[in-house]
């Protein structure tokens, strides 16, 4: 059994004017959520073997606070997370390897590829994941297969956490 679970990046501040969408840094109140997310991850056993984060600043911050919670080795920071969709994620994902992988991204592309790998999973969860993906939202994914095999309607999808929910 296999685990992919999707974060997408804490709140970020409006770009400054003359400034890249891609170097938005994150909010205070992002950086909390960051916090308290990977907190959670941690209680409940959810840890991942090797983490995919987007180049962009918001994400890659996320990332270093979520880190002081989830010690993990192996990070690749990938500039194709902040221009792929859905599509190109779920390609980054199965040529990761094996284990489980934290993916740290974007919407809309998170939670299209949340919709588009979960045929089932708890009702509270798809429920959530219906009203949309949040900042810091995050799907745990569950799948009988390895992650390089994966493919669409193949995950089960154990848990959606929001920070308002937390």
């Amino acid at each position: 059994m296999s685990r992919l679970y999707l974060l997408r990046h804490a709140k970020a501040k409006w770009a400054e004017p003359g400034s890249r969408d891609y170097d938005r840094a994150l909010e205070l109140s992002g950086k909390a959520d960051a916090d308290n997310i990977a907190a959670s991850m941690l209680l409940a056993g959810h840890m991942p073997d090797r983490v995919l984060c987007s180049g962009a600043r918001r994400a890659r911050e996320t990332w270093e606070v979520a880190s002081r919670h989830l010690l993990v080795a192996d990070v690749r920071y990938m500039d194709e997370l902040y221009s792929s969709d859905a599509t190109g994620y779920l390609d980054i994902i199965r040529s990761a390897g094996g284990g489980s992988v934290l993916v740290v991204g974007h919407n809309p592309m998170m939670e299209d590829l949340a919709m588009a790998l979960s045929r089932g999973g708890e009702k509270v969860a798809l429920a959530t994941l219906a009203g949309g993906f949040p900042t810091c939202g995050l799907a745990v994914i569950r799948f009988s297969t390895p992650l390089d095999a994966i493919a669409p309607e193949d995950g089960y999808l154990e848990e959606f956490v929001a920070p308002r929910d937390l």
